[in-house]
């Protein structure tokens, strides 16, 4: 059966956002007019395009607190947080300044991936334990770096389980011990305030698709001064974002990103207290008219849009199935959709099986309405008790 999209509820957005209208009008000329190679600035064409790309970079840079000279654009936060662990790594290990990384357990992917690639090289990482809300505990990572410790990397927000890192402390404690600190900010950016320098966050990756631009762009922030970073490159051929990253940039999709991160950072209020509602609303029914409900995350320390609830006794998949086509939500991350283990994330919270096999993400997006999400709400109630009837009988 085909879903109409017009009539469907979509409640999935940590695994991506429509392209805002503005978003998308402030791209346009870049695909048709403005069409040149920002690296060919020589004729007007070229210097058009640049100047799309600089705005972009200033955009980001407002909403970061740092120099637009420190913004290098990637294809998205997985090639983003590749380089900055990778990068940080294979400049250490050219130069022996070190061959040990912490992280956490919960971290995406694509950090836990690119760090275990670095074990199979020689690196020593260490994967920190967060507690039954997904904390990671800030004395745990100072009681974590070595002398030979090179890089932490801890995400701002939780794509899963919506819980906020304590970035501050964090970076206060790598300043002091003089480790580089990068953080995953892709769920953060238009929902926590997010400053480098009162921070002291020397490498960031955001994401443009998780903020209402387009997919298959992102950005690395790369501290140039107190301390400068030193990283190599992935990619190479052309010498292009200060060698890091070279390429023909994807100018319409970088003005889409810096649009994006500008729209983002300036309705972040109105967005905050939008979802803010919505998600209170969906877990105070859920709490009254079901039994065995359980939150996954922090009840307080986590981003406004994010409800990940574990519905005991129901197979997250056959609920997930049993919503469509009319509600779109998700039984993990988007990064790891077709796997059957349970959620790395949820399993480093502690817990069971049940838990784990039975937790559904919500996540709320900023043209959701308070009849869809009362309709999707009903829906879900309706859903876990037949599905609880069924296994009953």
């Amino acid at each position: 059966m085909t879903a109409s999209l017009e009539d469907a509820v979509y409640l999935d957005h940590h695994a991506t956002t429509p392209v805002d209208e503005r978003v998308a009008e402030e791209m346009t000329p870049y695909l048709t007019e403005n069409f040149g190679n920002p690296a060919s600035d020589d004729h007007v064409y070229g210097a058009k395009a640049k100047e799309g790309v600089e705005q972009a970079r200033e955009q980001i840079s407002e909403v970061l607190n740092c120099r637009k000279e420190e913004i290098i654009f990637t294809s998205g936060a997985t090639e983003s947080d590749n380089l900055a662990v990778k990068g940080v790594a294979d400049y250490a290990e050219r130069k022996d300044k070190g061959s040990h990384i912490i992280t956490g357990e919960t971290e995406h992917e694509a950090v836990l991936e690119a760090c275990e690639a670095l074990e199979e090289r020689g690196f020593d990482v260490t994967y920190l334990p967060v507690d039954e809300n997904g904390l990671i505990n800030p004395d745990d990572i100072e009681d974590a770096i070595r002398d030979d410790t090179l890089l932490i990397s801890i995400m701002a927000a939780n794509n899963e389980i919506g819980t906020i890192a304590p970035l501050k402390e964090i970076g206060d404690i790598a300043k002091g011990n003089e480790v580089f600190f990068h953080t995953d900010a892709v769920q953060a950016v238009g929902y926590v305030p997010i400053d480098v320098e009162e921070m002291g966050i020397d490498l960031m990756s955001i994401s443009a698709h998780k903020i209402y631009g387009p997919k298959g762009i992102g950005a690395l922030f790369v501290r140039r001064r107190n301390p400068k970073v030193k990283l190599d490159p992935l990619i190479h051929g052309g010498g292009h974002e200060r060698g890091w990253r070279s390429g023909t940039l994807n100018v319409p999709s970088i003005v889409g990103l810096g649009k994006a991160a500008q729209l983002a950072n300036q309705e972040m209020e109105e967005r905050r207290e939008h979802v803010d509602e919505l998600t209170s609303y969906m877990w105070d029914r859920f709490q009254d008219e079901l039994d065995d409900v359980v939150l996954n995350g922090h009840p307080e320390k986590r981003i406004p849009n994010n409800l990940n609830v574990s519905f005991l006794g129901v197979e997250n998949k056959a609920l997930v199935q049993n919503l469509q086509p009319e509600i779109a939500v998700s039984a993990g991350s988007a990064c790891t959709t077709g796997k059957v283990e349970a959620s790395h994330v949820l399993q480093a919270l502690g817990g069971d099986e049940e838990s784990w096999h039975s937790a559904v993400r919500f996540g709320l997006g900023k043209n959701n309405t308070k009849e869809e999400i009362e309709y999707a709400t009903d829906q879900v109630i309706q859903s876990v008790s037949r599905l609880r009837k069924l296994q009953i009988s």
